[in-house]
């Protein structure tokens, strides 16, 4: 490819991509977000979680239905009668962690934060990923998934977790116990399980005044804040704590939501991969015809050596 060619080549490379960026400016990704206080969360309360993991059961008992989960094998159990996973896993959806710093100990309960503006739904280039507008669950489609796992990328509290021992594989998540227990109690197993009431299903609105009441009638024994309130744009899944939320495992993170930009680009330019598509033609097309542009041209003569 001579160097005029490449020039040429490149240029319109430069001006395919230009032209598909163009439809998406961060002035219009940038429109003010305000929270739905009445879709549903729930609200962990640390200081008054026990430990005993009952949560954990119930999750994976509810959700262990042809199509769901299935129950890890543990590694000192080879009956797999006893699981005690050590982080969420493509069969972990719900998991309680004990921190420890020098102001004390506490347990911690780790599932989807179910993101007011969820950064796994606005990387997902096939909608695999969804929030529902009206209960604010974050839900996954398996049959949409391509397994590109941008989900586990984007998600800045590490939740979503693939399943590399499965043949077909699939992302696994919290989704509330939308198909199976809030579905048949209206209430999701590990809320409606927990012995202690650390664990409260509810409208977000309602989560956050108990939230508030607790902070206002015990000031001594939380730190003032409830985590999920303005984190990202606000989450779903609220917490108290005793200990700072840095020490419990739970990321300190600014207000603004990452995914309202990152949302407009995956769902207008890449959605259905429509304009890498479109560019990848492009460019193929180019090579094309500068290929048959110098299968055109005829060979150079070569003039033969003279013997010396």
């Amino acid at each position: 490819m001579s160097r005029q060619n490449r020039r040429e080549f490149f240029k319109a490379a430069g001006l395919a991509s230009a032209g598909l960026v163009a439809t998406v400016t961060p002035a219009a990704a940038s429109s003010a977000h305000l929270p739905d206080n009445a879709q549903s969360g729930m609200l962990y309360d640390a200081t008054k979680c026990v430990g005993c993991k009952a949560c954990m059961t119930a999750c994976k008992r509810v959700n262990a239905r042809p199509g769901g989960l299935a129950f890890e094998q543990a590694k000192f159990d080879q009956d797999g009668l006893w699981d005690a996973p050590e982080d969420l896993s493509g069969n972990t959806r719900t998991l309680i962690k004990l921190f420890k710093d020098t102001k004390g100990w506490s347990y911690v309960k780790y599932s989807c934060m179910h993101c007011q503006k969820p950064s796994c739904v606005s990387v997902c280039p096939v909608s695999a990923m969804t929030k529902d507008p009206v209960t604010g669950i974050v839900d996954y489609s398996k049959d949409v998934c391509i397994g590109c796992r941008y989900c586990q990328v984007a998600c800045p509290f590490n939740i979503p977790k693939f399943q590399w021992d499965r043949t077909l594989p699939r992302i696994v998540k919290c989704d509330l116990c939308r198909n199976t227990n809030l579905k048949d109690k209206g209430i999701p197993a590990c809320a409606e399980t927990c012995p202690a009431g650390a664990i409260l299903f509810g409208k977000r609105k309602d989560l956050l005044a108990e939230a508030r009441t607790r902070l206002r009638q015990h000031p001594e024994r939380y730190v003032p804040h409830i985590y999920g309130e303005h984190e990202i744009g606000g989450t779903n899944h609220l917490y108290l704590a005793a200990l700072p939320f840095g020490s419990l495992g739970l990321p300190v993170l600014p207000s603004d939501a990452p995914a309202a930009f990152s949302e407009q680009i995956q769902h207008t330019i890449y959605k259905g991969f429509i304009a890498p598509i479109a560019l990848y033609v492009s460019l193929c097309c180019i090579a094309v015809r500068n290929l048959k542009k110098g299968e055109a041209q005829p060979a150079p003569a070569v003039t033969p050596k003279k013997e010396v």
